[in-house]
């Protein structure tokens, strides 16, 4: 029977086995002086230990837990001991690999938007983004000016869905967005979703309102809030 004799240098029987799927590996060169190895299965090649700490199997997780309890692209770079050049990178690559969940059909949803800032105080710019009632699951978000344009596609979404109730506040773009069938402005009726904005706020430290850490372009603060929502 096989035995692992050390989980932190994972040699199997010897045998060198890969840190990303646990299979065996062999010598394939060197970089800087250090032996690397090729996995016969994944194809992936690594070395025994990395100078750069961006090299390590769970950066990527770790960037993902940072950013979701509020730290800012600095203070992420600062903790992984990694460049601010790399975390905009990852971050960018982990949001291209967050996917919007499947819509459900006939279902209840809250729509609402919150304001923030991008490069400056001047310019505000509205996260505009709608969650299922039961849930509490973020089905689909936009980014742009308080316009029908920004709202547009959220609602479109939502019409496709063949939303049984869609809840908003008063503000008068809904009601040229929405059939009236299905528009809803009850009182409480967006009680989940603004209690979402105020956790929006705890966590993205971009999107807190007494703060100098803006979004420095809506490419980056999509992306943040793509693996927020879905990362």
């Amino acid at each position: 029977m096989q035995k692992i004799t050390s989980k932190c240098s994972r040699y199997v029987d010897g045998q060198k086995m890969c840190i990303y799927c646990n299979n065996r590996c062999v010598k394939n060169g060197s970089s800087y002086n250090k032996q690397r190895y090729l996995c016969k299965s994944c194809k992936r090649s690594f070395v025994d230990s990395y100078n750069y700490n961006a090299c390590q199997v769970n950066t990527d997780q770790r960037i993902k837990e940072y950013l979701k309890e509020g730290c800012g692209i600095r203070s992420i770079s600062r903790l992984l001991k990694v460049s601010v050049t790399t975390v905009l990178k990852r971050i960018l690559l982990l949001a291209k690999k967050a996917s919007r969940p499947m819509i459900a059909m006939g279902k209840e949803y809250e729509l609402d938007e919150l304001c923030t800032y991008v490069r400056y105080r001047e310019n505000q710019i509205w996260v505009a983004y709608a969650i299922r009632k039961d849930t509490k699951e973020v089905i689909d978000f936009n980014i742009g000016r308080r316009t029908n344009n920004t709202l547009r596609p959220i609602t479109n979404t939502l019409i496709l869905s063949n939303a049984k109730k869609v809840y908003t506040d008063k503000l008068k773009h809904y009601g040229t967005l929405l059939p009236s069938k299905i528009h809803s402005t009850k009182k409480k009726g967006t009680n989940h979703i603004e209690r979402k904005n105020l956790t929006l706020r705890t966590h993205l430290k971009r999107l807190s309102r007494r703060t100098i850490c803006f979004s420095k372009s809506t490419t980056f603060l999509s992306a943040c809030l793509r693996i927020y929502f879905w990362g």
